[in-house]
């Protein structure tokens, strides 16, 4: 009795499969996804980071140039003492790098929106894609979380187009450390896996409640400018 063997390429896809169907039998088990990829969610989370981060720090840069251009000139997210993006742009924080920060948001959240796209493709990216774009939300994440300190406790001022960069950061990093630990791109344990991959949204909000609190107290008085 013979057997016929399956092509290489078939296997391998059917063993992608395998790992694209539930691993665990309990309710709090985790979905194991094909390595280089991520769930349809995580895909959407990417996009919808890329566009409106793309978009707040070309708003930004436009700012940036019609001021350099004209002194006189009042971004129309001035609102009031307390939110405004002009008193950001003239600050010694905008260019900590020696170049405009919505430079660095240009450059980087085309490659978040272009990742977005691939995954919701169903491409599988390969591993040290996954771990350089887990390095870049973490550069990302601190920078983001530095600027924060420095506005409520520095500037003592919200900017809107950077209020907006600040809420799809921290769910992105979060859902991609998420993610890499959930297609294996960054090792860790079952337990961690099932932790952060179940709670992503759960220490999301825990997180945004921090920064609003932070905020909160830390501009104190400068609320009242708002009413």
């Amino acid at each position: 009795m013979s057997t016929e063997r399956q092509p290489a390429d078939v296997v391998d896809q059917n063993a992608e499969d395998d790992l694209e169907e539930p691993t665990g039998t309990d309710a709090g088990a985790s979905v194991a996804v094909s390595p280089g990829r991520a769930r349809r969610s995580y895909a959407i989370l990417a996009l919808i980071t890329g566009v409106l981060g793309a978009f707040s720090a070309l708003e930004l840069m436009l700012d940036h140039i019609r001021i350099l251009t004209d002194p006189n000139f009042v971004p129309a997210c001035d609102i009031n003492p307390l939110i405004g993006c002009g008193i950001f742009l003239e600050s010694w924080q905008a260019k900590v790098f020696g170049l405009p920060n919505p430079v660095i948001g240009l450059l980087a959240f085309p490659v978040v929106l272009v990742t977005g796209a691939l995954l919701a493709g169903r491409v599988r990216l390969p591993r040290w894609y996954w771990r350089g774009l887990l390095a870049g939300a973490t550069f990302g994440i601190g920078f983001v979380t530095w600027l924060q300190y420095q506005a409520i406790t520095q500037i003592g001022a919200l900017c809107p187009y950077c209020l907006v960069v600040w809420a799809v950061m921290i769910p992105f990093f979060v859902h991609t450390v998420a993610a890499t630990l959930e297609n294996g791109a960054l090792p860790g344990r079952p337990g961690l896996r099932r932790f952060v991959t179940g709670n992503a949204w759960l220490i999301t909000a825990l997180w945004y409640l921090v920064v609003v609190a932070a905020a909160i107290i830390g501009l104190g008085d400068a609320w009242l400018t708002v009413f």
